[in-house]
């Protein structure tokens, strides 16, 4: 691609050094892509159809799994297609829109895990004002804030990139189109947009960080307050679940983009980030369904339930 010439579609490398793991990869990852679709689909299965799981704390766990049906939708059909195919082309529109979903999802999802820490800060260091301040009004503000916040973010961070003149390569150094590697394309300056991410996108993000670490705080120092041993593991395991996701969020974040540079390696990094994004989704029904003794019970009424009605059918 030379100069002034106009680009119609990128070339994504991710896979182009690995083809002997090629049909591995494709294996796997739809493997874990349906069983992040059934987890969290069955979550929001469960928190829809059980009045008692209509609460805060489970109605921002809903679109956390809505979350994580759509985060790695953005990206996965399109990597499933390249493994198969081997057509590791997509278009510039297409780039645009997977760029956007993905910023705009992960965005999202960091404002969430803030409101749901600050949801577990008002349930232990306040319980007899809970009901009273985490009204079904303060929640829906909530939530509604986390998705526009995410998206307009993520709009900004879009359309930075994708008006920059783009005529050095278009081979996109990753499984997906994601910001980096997209700039890294561009023949301009990519001042403005780097310290556009830099600067909003870390305001924001730390940000939403600090509220989740002083909601813990608070927490912590609330939970050691409590003079019986069971009434301090009754008040962890309401915040238990969360604190894990946190961690798991977080811990990937940082591992995936904020690493010593003298630690990179090409293949190895597109990978781990590949992976991440979509083990991450696959693991967080999990951890709730494993550490809650609501969800599982739910959980369980619910598969009774499939399966005599698809008996019921059977025998009818």
């Amino acid at each position: 691609i030379g100069n002034g010439t106009l680009v119609t579609q990128f070339i994504l490398m991710g896979i182009s050094n690995l083809p002997a793991v090629r049909f591995s990869l494709f294996a796997a990852i739809l493997l874990i892509y349906l069983i992040t679709l059934v987890g969290n689909g069955t979550i929001l299965l469960a928190i829809g159809i059980s009045s008692h799981l209509h609460t805060p704390m489970y109605f921002f766990l809903s679109h956390l799994s809505l979350l994580d049906i759509c985060f790695p939708t953005a990206t996965v059909p399109k990597m499933l297609e390249n493994f198969l195919l081997e057509i590791n082309t997509i278009s510039f529109a297409g780039c645009v829109l997977q760029l956007y979903f993905l910023v705009a999802l992960v965005g999202t999802e960091v404002y969430l895990l803030s409101a749901m820490a600050y949801d577990r800060y008002v349930a232990i260091c306040n319980p007899l004002r809970y009901t009273v301040i985490m009204s079904k009004k303060l929640c829906l503000q909530l939530a509604a804030v986390t998705w526009v916040a995410g998206f307009l973010n993520s709009l900004l961070h879009t359309v930075m990139t994708f008006t920059l003149p783009f005529c050095r390569s278009n081979k996109v150094n990753q499984y997906y189109c994601d910001i980096a590697p997209v700039q890294a394309l561009s023949c301009a300056s990519t001042y403005t947009a780097e310290m556009l991410v830099l600067i909003v996108g870390g305001f924001l993000g730390v940000g939403a960080f600090f509220v989740t670490l002083v909601s813990y705080i608070y927490i912590i120092s609330t939970i050691l307050r409590i003079r019986s041993a069971e009434g301090k593991r009754k008040a962890f395991s309401t915040c238990a679940s969360h604190v894990i996701v946190v961690l798991l969020f977080y811990g990937t974040m940082i591992f995936t983009y904020i690493r010593p540079l003298n630690s990179r390696h090409p293949d190895r990094d597109r990978m781990v980030s590949m992976l991440s994004g979509v083990i991450t989704s696959m693991l967080n029904p999990l951890i709730y369904s494993l550490r809650n003794k609501e969800v599982k019970v739910t959980l369980k009424r619910v598969i009774v339930h499939m399966c005599l009605k698809r008996e019921c059918v059977h025998l009818g």
